[in-house]
């Protein structure tokens, strides 16, 4: 069998395992080409899983999978793990609509033992995995959980390690550390790997558990011998410090592109014996490896679309139709050089979120305080307690893991914080763990929070400066797209607190007025819509508060309420418009227009929504189901 058909025989794990040794590190290359191929087509996550191959195949050569359980932390590194896992030809549609998931999920593979996306669950998950099966009494099975050194400055991460030491035996915990030197202390040299090849052994392992066992009933002795194994394995290696003060057992860093290392090592720490506590392996690896332009840019390379591996990724330039996050990029930096108490936060999203010429002009204003959502808002709310005027750069669906930072720390006592809450509404290929689908929802619950969403790039501008400004807690959402084409400028102009717009006016007089309120990328989205039945457009800017007055005068003018927001229907814009309607005493037929109460996959944004049903032919055709059940009647003008 020649390497660059060996791929085409692995359609599962079992198949890996018929494999000698040796063949393992042509199969690494065939895998790493076939994953650059799939992605150039397809776009997805390229640098992190290139710089897994050599882990995923070492794992599943080693351990008993599906039984033995494997959690990938992000799961953004997780490709040639579906590749082995009988995805092979499935990765041709990686986050394409109706196609493989960009991330692990149960629902997808038996081999995907915990959904992920989000950073830093994977200890949590696994630890409750290996809990699980040792008291159903399956003590051999192991759960394995590979986190990267991004990941692991998640708080959450750091919780998990403080749980996982209280376990000292019957527990089969690996913890692997993909350290591909992003976040984590620079390489330590040749010692640390002999030291892990040492330490690895069993008749280390034997000797090591014979000490302990002697000592127990001599308490100071004990721990004598317990600190100086301490002292000993973090002299050698330092980065094993973090994890000894947890009480973990520590081995590395190894080489994690040498396969068949990776093996011997796995195979050695599968087969040891004695009393156990969770074990931690770390594995040092580069990512973008084996493809030239991902090693020397893997934050470009990190997340790409479809693209020619020939030919470097070329930076997107579009002055004439900016995004928003280019909106809110050029904004935050004019904004800082008129207002020096502007202080930028972002949680580890500074390129995503437009925060790299910001870092680069304000360094002293400025912090990336790495995957830390709630810290990240508690440290905002502490900046302004001082007076500085802190912006929170924040993808929606992260903001969500700062929930009760964002109400306990932020809206209970009334600090001014603005959040600059990007990727608001459907994202597209991510699909449903990066959705910005519950922000309006949450949010608007909260008192004291000022909320608006932008249905063009000069009203971003100016509700940013808006919530800088207002010296009270405000969010200003947007999404991943560019706007309207509307010109952003360059001053600092606001507009007044919950004052809504009115775009366009029905030229109606008879039956069938039809009124939108539209809220941020709805405007654009159903213009189409608005014309067909000549309906009113209010453009309602505010989420909270809400135009009370322009609320109440349309819905008495009009015949039709349509409500319309790229957010959750439940809790959402919508939900506060009936709301005022009901306090009002206003009866009038109403309709709502938002994403409905169900996770949406992966996709384009036009196939979403469709999906969703909020799509302009989508939203017609419930108008004139609406229309047409108010008079009783099939209408011809409203089909």
């Amino acid at each position: 069998m020649t390497e660059k058909n060996l791929l085409q025989t692995i359609d599962s794990p079992e198949d890996l395992r018929k494999l000698p040794l040796e063949a393992l590190p042509g199969l690494a290359r065939e895998i790493r080409s076939y994953i650059i191929d799939c992605v150039s087509h397809t776009g997805g996550h390229l640098s992190s899983s290139l710089g897994s191959v050599e882990l995923a195949l070492a794992l599943h050569y080693v351990f008993n999978t599906p039984d033995d359980r494997l959690v990938w932390d992000v799961g953004h590194q997780a490709y040639a793990h579906k590749i082995l896992t009988g995805r092979r030809e499935g990765l041709k549609h990686v986050r394409q609509y109706k196609g493989l998931s960009g991330f692990p999920r149960r629902d997808e593979s038996p081999y995907d033992a915990f959904g992920t996306a989000h950073s830093s669950t994977s200890i949590s998950a696994a630890l409750g995995m290996a809990v699980a099966s040792h008291l159903q009494g399956h003590d051999k099975r192991w759960h394995v959980a590979v986190i990267g050194d991004g990941a692991l400055t998640g708080g959450m991460a750091s919780e998990a390690l403080n749980h996982a030491g209280d376990y000292k035996d019957g527990v089969r915990l690996l913890i692997i550390l993909n350290d591909n030197n992003c976040s984590i202390s620079p390489p330590v040299g040749a010692l640390c790997g002999h030291l892990g090849k040492l330490v690895s052994t069993s008749p280390f392992w034997k000797m090591r558990n014979l000490g302990k066992s002697i000592l127990k009933n001599t308490p100071t002795l004990h721990e004598l011998a317990k600190r100086m194994e301490k002292q000993t394995v973090n002299f050698l290696s330092p980065p094993s410090s973090i994890f000894s003060t947890y009480d973990l057992n520590y081995f590395g860093p190894i080489d994690g592109h040498d396969v068949v290392g990776l093996v011997r090592m796995l195979t050695k720490l599968r087969d040891l014996e004695g009393p156990m506590g969770p074990i931690v392996l770390h594995v040092r690896t580069t990512k973008g490896k084996g493809y030239a332009p991902a090693e020397k840019d893997p934050t470009t390379y990190h997340g790409v679309g479809a693209f020619n591996p020939a030919f470097p990724i070329p930076s997107r330039v579009d002055p004439v139709h900016p995004t928003y996050t280019e909106v809110f990029s050029k904004w935050i930096c004019d904004m800082a050089s008129v207002d020096p108490k502007l202080y930028a936060i972002t949680p580890a999203m500074r390129e995503g979120s437009g925060l790299v010429e910001f870092e680069k002009r304000f360094p002293e204003r400025y912090r990336d305080v790495a995957i830390c959502e709630q810290h990240a808002v508690t440290f905002a709310a502490g900046l302004a307690c001082e007076g500085q005027h802190p912006v929170v750069a924040i993808y929606s669906t992260f903001a969500q893991r700062a929930y009760d930072q964002i109400l306990h720390d932020v809206a209970l006592q009334n600090l001014p914080v603005t959040f600059a809450v990007d990727r608001a509404g459907l994202v597209g290929a991510d699909g449903a763990t990066h959705h910005g689908a519950f922000d309006l929802a949450y949010l608007r619950s909260m008192p004291n929070m000022t909320i608006m969403a932008p249905s063009d790039e000069a009203e971003c501008r100016k509700m940013l400066t808006t919530a800088v400004k207002l010296g009270a807690p405000a969010a200003v959402r947007y999404p991943r797209a560019t706007g309207r084409g509307v010109a952003a400028g360059d001053g600092f102009e606001t507009i007044p607190i919950g004052r809504a717009r009115i775009l366009r006016q029905t030229k109606k007089n008879d039956f069938g007025r039809v009124v939108f309120f539209a809220f941020g990328s709805m405007v654009k989205n159903l213009w189409e819509t608005a014309l067909k039945f000549d309906a009113t457009v209010v453009d309602m800017r505010f989420v909270k508060p809400l135009d009370v007055e322009t609320i109440c005068r349309c819905a008495r003018e009009h015949d039709l309420v349509v409500t319309a927001e790229e957010g959750v229907i439940a809790g959402g814009a919508g939900s506060g418009v009936l709301e005022v309607l009901s306090r009002e005493g206003i009866v009038v037929p109403t309709l709502q227009i938002g994403l409905p109460d169900r996770f949406i996959a992966q996709g384009t944004a036009s196939e979403l929504f469709v999906d969703a049903r909020i799509d302009n032919a989508s939203v017609q055709s419930k108008i004139s189901s609406r229309l047409q059940q108010l008079t009783g009647a099939v209408d011809g003008r409203f089909a």
